[in-house]
């Protein structure tokens, strides 16, 4: 950016400024932010980045308003968080304050930024050791209560604890088993949005990625498995001997019962199933627990390729004969 330019804004934007002009500026700064070679300038520019991030607080609705989406247009792009987490030191520490104020009127842009600044490994890394299992576990807290906001649904805390489980540190949190916190998750595979659904499922598929917990997560203990297939299944017959093979939670469902409507999240569903399989152990458990049956018919009724090709991939690292016996099917 044009050192003059960013030193007229810099003048626009300071406290004593009429409020119609602070408000012009910040607009200003908002279309630039727009674009990618507008997203970089801004992060050439120190000075600025805290004038906005300090402007997020700002008693004016619609200048803290802009420049929370002034933030979550810079976060959008992840060649910018080197830049954005280098030149403003305080920028993670003061998203989490104000994402952890239940009266904040945008925490969901807020939660919006945290969850760009959180998807790339380095990044994500920072946002751990900022955050720390306090933090950790506050972000979980208002996850599972329901309007912990009034003003904000929050739904994109969902993919926020999904990022953070794709490293080791996060998934490690999740599945503590003395804090009892994945057994927390587990309802909110089916209910709310489609992107807190989503992150939710998307945070168990990573949490399997850690083979050493599968025996436990398919215990009593968590007794995961149920949770996966019920948003696969559908109300369709079985035998009476398929029936009894089947978690109780899946046996005799009403013929209106639903599947999951989005095909991303069924096929993350599929994905973690298969996860869980990646042991012996595993399989048997996963084979045992009348998945086959619910793949079956999940097949027979999916229309999106990729989600299909996701169920059959599946039966793939089962037994031959149920292998056949799916493939014959089609």
């Amino acid at each position: 950016m044009d050192p003059a330019l960013c030193s007229e804004l810099l003048s626009f934007l300071k406290p004593e400024t009429r409020a119609d002009v602070r408000a012009q500026a910040l607009e200003y700064i908002l279309g630039v932010s727009g674009t990618p070679e507008g997203r970089q300038s801004l992060c050439a520019e120190p000075r600025l980045l805290q004038v906005v991030l300090d402007l997020t607080t700002e008693q004016s609705a619609h200048v803290a308003q802009d420049a929370h989406h002034v933030l979550v247009n810079l976060t959008s792009d992840p060649t910018t968080h080197k830049s954005l987490l280098g030149h403003v030191p305080t920028l993670l520490p003061s998203l989490l304050t104000l994402l952890q104020d239940p009266t904040c009127p945008f925490s969901d842009s807020t939660c919006t930024a945290l969850c760009n600044l959180s998807r790339e490994e380095e990044s994500c890394q920072s946002f751990l050791q900022t955050l720390k299992q306090e933090g950790l576990c506050q972000l979980l807290h208002m996850l599972c209560t329901p309007k912990y906001n009034g003003h904000a649904s929050l739904d994109y805390l969902g993919p926020l604890v999904c990022n953070l489980t794709q490293l080791p540190e996060g998934r490690d949190f999740i599945l503590d088993r003395d804090r009892c916190v994945i057994q927390r998750l587990l309802p909110y595979v089916t209910a709310g949005s489609t992107v807190r659904k989503g992150g939710i499922v998307g945070t168990l598929r990573n949490c399997c990625f850690n083979h050493r917990d599968h025996e436990w997560l398919l215990s009593d203990q968590v007794d995961l498995l149920p949770f996966l297939l019920l948003p696969l299944a559908g109300g369709e017959e079985y035998t009476d001997e398929e029936m009894e093979s089947l978690p109780p939670d899946l046996q005799y469902l009403p013929e209106d019962k639903e599947r999951e409507s989005d095909p991303d999240i069924r096929k993350m569903l599929i994905e973690t199933v298969q996860l869980l399989c990646a042991t012996a152990g595993g399989r048997r458990i996963v084979r045992q627990k009348g998945t086959y049956l619910i793949m079956r018919e999940l097949h027979s009724w999916e229309r999106e390729s990729y989600v299909s090709r996701a169920c059959e991939k599946l039966i793939q690292v089962w037994p031959r004969p149920f292998n056949l016996g799916f493939i014959n099917r089609f």
